[in-house]
């Protein structure tokens, strides 16, 4: 009887160490990682292009996402510059204000950019849920629209 036991258990972890346990090849390809950008708060791109425009072309950035300030705390586009429609007027002292060592380590560990903290974006551009107006920014970094109507970094990135 005890032969016959054995007998099963050796089989059973026979065919338990039989099987295939090599993950299948991804049904998805890996980018080239050779073009990182680097930690410079001048450069930055957008799915939608962000074009710094100058004082009197403001009637033509209406269709386009710009930066207000990066998470440096630098200022990138100054206030005449936006358009005029009454509804953005923000304090540059709040606004110069960019993120602590320690976060922005945090979020260069955890996405490899630091991303900018304030944004202007136009109504085409926004989405709105329960929770009011937001954008989306490289696809992964969430604005929320605020009084001020300028779009804020969601706290969750650098908490």
């Amino acid at each position: 009887m005890k032969q016959l036991i054995i007998a099963c258990y050796c089989i059973c972890i026979l065919v338990a160490c039989s099987r295939k346990t090599a993950p299948s090849k991804p049904n998805y390809t890996l980018g080239n990682n050779s073009n990182k950008i680097e930690n410079n708060p001048a450069v930055v791109s957008d799915s939608a292009t962000i074009k710094t425009v100058p004082a009197d072309s403001a009637a033509t950035a209406t269709g386009t996402v710009m930066v207000i300030a990066d998470g440096y705390g630098k200022l990138i586009t100054p206030q005449q510059s936006l358009p005029n429609d009454g509804s953005i007027k923000y304090n540059n002292l709040q606004l110069s204000r960019g993120f602590t060592p320690q976060q922005r380590a945090n979020l260069h560990a955890r996405y490899q950019t630091i991303p900018p903290r304030v944004l202007y974006v136009p109504d085409q551009y926004s989405l709105s849920s329960l929770k009011g107006s937001y954008y989306i920014y490289k696809k992964k970094f969430w604005y929320w629209k605020k009084s001020d109507g300028l779009y804020y970094l969601d706290q969750k990135y650098y908490l």
